[in-house]
């Protein structure tokens, strides 16, 4: 099939690279030059795991191609993504004016039949206003359909998450277009859950609260079990071992980021409102996770009261690991915080390299840790769980590393000389 996918961001370009890769013909849009001048020469301006190589494969073949021209990809396009960012605004609600902006592009150039469909996550009744904004603006009813096909991609782990997912989710009012989702995605072998725009729409927004709910309830109970000396890892153990409950998300630690759950959440919240229902949930999944950071600063303080004293060494400032993505890092955060109250900080980080006032940055992991007195774990990438601690106990001046995401083995580190501090990690 021909493609036209308007958003050369994170699920653009992963839908584009991936559709050109199994046979499609694919034409990726985006306003930005400099951005598609990148693509072009097979540089992808993200971090993603195999994702650039696929690029460059299919940029090759003539599957995959970068464009500007809005136009000529809408022309030859039988089927058209919408996957433009739609970001949050001051007060917390979902900024449309990107996807906006597209609808009104897109408008004039629908002259024949053309599926539209929305990658973006948008409040819910958000497509069905789309229809009638194509509509008003003169496009015919016989030349479009609008479905709602929202995406459910990890950083990190993006391609495998669109190769092999546990569903796919279709928003839609006209039958007519199940069969040409399905010849899209010819070879994904999984689910299909058909529902109205609107429930596709809600289906993206309760998946991601949930996911927070789970990690704000994981982390509630790392307090309460911290107090009582239990260590929460059995305690995830325990209920995740539960099939009504199970393991996934149950990792405590500094909270969650990233570009979806934080935005997503409050969006939520904001939609709730605006229908007059009180969303305790989800306003309390958010205090826990904005609380986080001063539990483990607490955590420090009863070890090392004068903390801000001393020279400490933050390893990691992403959200999450194999991702550059510091966008509501909790990591960020706490290096932040750290930095705002006089700390000497020092920091190491795989992939990204901040410049940050009154922080020092080093590119090795090992020279970061040179004379320093704190060690913090904020991002768990795998190199700091399999870091070599003889080393780092022999690089350090004190003796103090603190877990933020409950990823180290407390014994490893303590037979090699070290204090191993963690929340609910007897």
């Amino acid at each position: 099939m021909d493609v036209c996918v308007i958003g050369a961001g994170y699920v653009g370009l992963t839908t584009s690279t991936v559709l050109a890769n199994y046979g499609h013909q694919v034409y990726c849009v985006d306003k930005q030059k400099d951005r598609v001048e990148m693509l072009r020469n097979g540089k992808v301006p993200i971090y993603e795991p195999g994702l650039e190589e696929m690029l460059v494969k299919n940029s090759k073949k003539g599957q995959l191609i970068f464009t500007t021209d809005l136009k000529t990809a809408v022309s030859k396009s039988d089927v058209i993504f919408i996957a433009v960012g739609t970001p949050q605004d001051m007060d917390g609600r979902t900024d449309l004016r990107f996807f906006e902006g597209v609808i009104n592009e897109l408008a004039p150039l629908i002259k024949t039949y053309k599926i539209v469909i929305t990658k973006s996550t948008v409040p819910l009744g958000t497509n069905e206003e789309l229809e009638q904004k194509l509509l008003e603006q003169g496009v015919l009813k016989e030349n479009v359909d609008v479905v709602s096909n929202p995406e459910f991609l990890r950083e990190g782990t993006a391609i495998h998450d669109m190769l092999y997912p546990d569903k796919i989710v279709i928003g839609m009012k006209e039958q007519r277009t199940i069969q040409v989702l399905q010849k899209l995605y010819h070879f994904i072998d999984a689910p299909y859950i058909i529902t109205s725009l609107s429930g596709a729409e809600m289906i993206k927004y309760a998946s991601n609260a949930f996911l927070a709910v789970k990690i704000s309830f994981i982390n509630e109970l790392a307090k309460i079990a911290d107090a009582y000396e239990v260590d929460i890892t059995d305690v995830a153990l325990g209920i995740g071992m539960d099939p009504r409950i199970g393991h996934h998300f149950l990792q405590a630690g500094l909270g969650y980021g990233g570009s979806c759950l934080p935005k997503d959440l409050s969006s939520l919240e904001h939609q709730s409102i605006k229908k007059n229902i009180a969303p305790h949930l989800l306003q309390a999944a958010q205090t826990v996770n904005d609380s986080i950071i001063d539990h483990y600063l607490n955590k420090l303080k009863t070890e090392v009261p004068d903390y801000q004293k001393k020279k400490i060494t933050v390893w990691g400032a992403t959200f999450k690991p194999n991702t550059d993505d510091l966008r509501h890092s909790q990591a960020l955060k706490l290096i932040n915080r750290l930095v705002d109250e006089g700390s000497n900080v020092h920091l190491y980080d795989p992939i990204v390299s901040l410049k940050i006032d009154n922080t020092s940055t080093y590119q090795d992991m090992f020279d970061s840790v040179k004379d320093t007195d704190i060690l913090i774990v904020a991002t768990e990438w795998k190199q700091f769980i399999d870091a070599d601690w003889k080393k780092v106990s022999a690089q350090m001046r004190g003796k103090i590393v603190l877990d933020c995401r409950n990823c180290l083995q407390p014994y490893t580190l303590r037979k090699n000389g070290l204090l191993y501090l963690g929340v609910a990690r007897p």
